[in-house]
């Protein structure tokens, strides 16, 4: 019998096959982007920041500036491209439906990163932003509308997490729209909305909601007469808590969002309680899923406890720390986590999280409680350099390890 054929990681395709490798599978030409901007998005804003430090002027100009140029590259410019590629391989598995043409998942790409790289030239020229905004919202419809029609024309079936991160991904799209509103009329108003849809009607629902689907059934294939518990009853409560969340907070009501931020923590514990995180440690992926979701739980609570202190006057008592916990301990740890599953799948690899992998994954934990630290604890204030430099050097290291699976053949010699 012969053996499959074999690549490693330097074993590319010649220039000519290379788009055709690179654009296979709507995971590869997504991810790739996402893998690339990841480091690129804290070394610009470490930049500034050294700056703006120093006294000199920072990077973006007085019409974008740096703080809220760097929140829409963390909301909208960087985990939207792991997300497509998720979900353009993800929801037509789960429904066995059409696969995502290629066209779209092309397009979805080109114009997404296209459009990040006009908002970073946005110092150069204003007008820049609102092509590169434009743009962007292109790709971000063009990936939502081929997610729909293949998710519509499935089947009959149960088709609610489908249904849910494409009703996700439709906030998104509003919260990005309004960034790009205020550009361009400069409404206050707009920038808070913005914030609130991406980060509580988008980001928040959609991974709680891939949580949902995805943990107690990876939990399944490994461990032994583990039974599948995901009441979705519980799931709809907790989206619902986040689109209050999100509705409070663009209102100008934080100091009330205590009244679903502490029961949407205490249901995460639960779900976290019972799809069982000590029988996952044997198997390094599955662990690293189960580490990330806790970490959604200790943000959820930290943000109610946060709302509560601004209801009794203690404004500000907790800083940015709940916001970090969310965005590098929720988010950025299950990227690690699900992004390199994905990655390994899909290139034929074996679904191992090797040494480097656990490492980097245990990298990206030091750093959340690094950006944490100085806004709760008396420790010196450049610790937040210090987060932003193991960020870079976490999501470098990741991209050098996993970016190249995206342009070269499959390991295994299948298609994809």
């Amino acid at each position: 019998m012969t053996s499959m054929p074999r690549h490693s990681p330097h074993e590319c395709p010649a220039m000519s096959h290379l788009w055709s490798t690179l654009t296979a599978a709507p995971h590869r030409i997504t991810f790739l982007p996402g893998a690339l901007l990841a480091p690129l998005t804290l070394l610009w804003w470490l930049f500034d920041l050294g700056l703006r430090y120093t006294g000199h002027p920072g990077l973006a100009d007085a019409s974008l500036p740096a703080p809220l140029l760097h929140g829409w590259m963390m909301i909208y410019g960087l985990f939207p491209f792991f997300i497509f590629g998720f979900l353009f391989t993800a929801a037509p598995n789960w429904l066995n439906a059409t696969k995502i043409p290629r066209a779209a998942y092309i397009t979805t790409a080109l114009c997404m990163g296209l459009g990040v790289v006009m908002l970073y030239a946005t110092a150069w020229s204003p007008k820049l932003g609102l092509v590169g905004g434009l743009l962007h919202l292109a790709g971000w419809g063009t990936g939502t509308v081929a997610l729909w029609y293949s998710v519509a024309r499935a089947a009959p079936q149960d088709k609610r997490h489908a249904w849910i991160t494409l009703v996700s991904l439709g906030f998104g799209w509003m919260g990005d729209a309004l960034f790009f509103l205020w550009q361009a009329q400069g409404t206050a108003a707009f920038v808070s909305g913005s914030n609130a849809l991406g980060l509580w009607a988008c980001l928040t629902p959609l991974f709680l909601t891939v949580c949902h689907r995805m943990i107690p059934w990876f939990t399944s294939r490994i461990v032994p007469a583990y039974v599948l518990i995901r009441p979705f009853g519980l799931l709809w409560l907790m989206l619902a808590a986040c689109l209050a969340h999100a509705g409070l907070q663009a209102s100008g009501l934080s100091a009330l969002t205590w009244l679903v931020d502490l029961p949407l923590a205490g249901m995460t514990f639960w779900f976290s309680s019972v799809w069982g995180l000590r029988p996952s440690w044997s198997t390094r992926l599955l662990a690293m899923l189960h580490i990330a979701f806790l970490w959604a739980g200790l943000a959820f609570a930290l943000h109610g406890l946060e709302s509560a202190a601004q209801a009794l006057g203690f404004n500000g008592s907790l800083g940015m720390t709940p916001l970090h916990a969310l965005g590098i301990g929720f988010f950025s740890t299950m990227l690690i986590a699900m992004a390199s599953r994905v990655t390994l799948g899909h290139s034929g690899k074996a679904l191992v999280a090797d040494e480097a992998t656990w490492k980097l994954f245990w990298l990206i934990q030091a750093t959340a409680l690094t950006r944490m630290a100085p806004d709760i604890l008396p420790v010196p204030p450049y610790l937040v350099f210090v987060a932003g430099g193991l960020w870079l050097l976490t999501f470098s290291a990741w991209a050098w390890k996993y970016a190249p699976l995206y342009w070269c053949p499959r390991a295994d010699g299948k298609p994809g």
